[in-house]
């Protein structure tokens, strides 16, 4: 059996939510993508133009400092990596965390909170972050019970 790490970054706290009960379960280990200048709450207004986020997304080169860079990646073959959509991709610092490891040979399955967008080019935007080797695969946007126990069971599935 594959051995699955939940790797999640929340601004806000739903997403630590979902990956908490990601990882109870799913019986795996957790590690927080902590920022090293936490967000504030007027540094998530999308709607405020010169707000962080707002500037940090209209440049898809940013890349926010992490606080730490403990995640043992290379004790895991699988990680399910969580994070918030904003602006229909991945945070940038979801490629900070990608960037700043050697996933070589591992098997990425994103899973994503938002209020109603999907991964739109996630993907895509993520790939470059990964050695050519990394598989990344589209998990699920968890915006309700059964997508959330969807993505239960493809992890269980990918694990085997």
């Amino acid at each position: 059996m594959s051995k699955l790490l939940i790797a999640y970054f929340s601004a806000s706290g739903t997403t630590a939510k979902a990956a908490k009960l990601l990882s109870q379960l799913t019986n795996a280990d957790i590690y927080e993508i902590k920022p090293q200048i936490s967000y504030t709450k007027d540094d998530l207004n999308w709607m405020d133009k010169k707000s962080r986020s707002s500037i940090e997304m209209s440049d898809k080169s940013f890349r926010p400092a992490l606080k730490d860079k403990d995640a043992n990646i290379e004790a895991y073959d699988i990680i399910a990596l969580g994070f918030p959509i904003w602006w229909y991709i991945a945070p940038n610092i979801i490629n900070t965390f990608l960037e700043s490891y050697d996933f070589s040979g591992k098997t990425v399955v994103l899973f994503a909170t938002s209020g109603g967008s999907g991964f739109g080019k996630t993907v895509f935007g993520l790939k470059n972050s990964v050695s050519v080797d990394t598989k990344i695969i589209e998990g699920k946007i968890i915006n309700s019970k059964n997508s959330f126990n969807e993505l239960v069971q493809q992890l269980k599935s990918i694990c085997k």
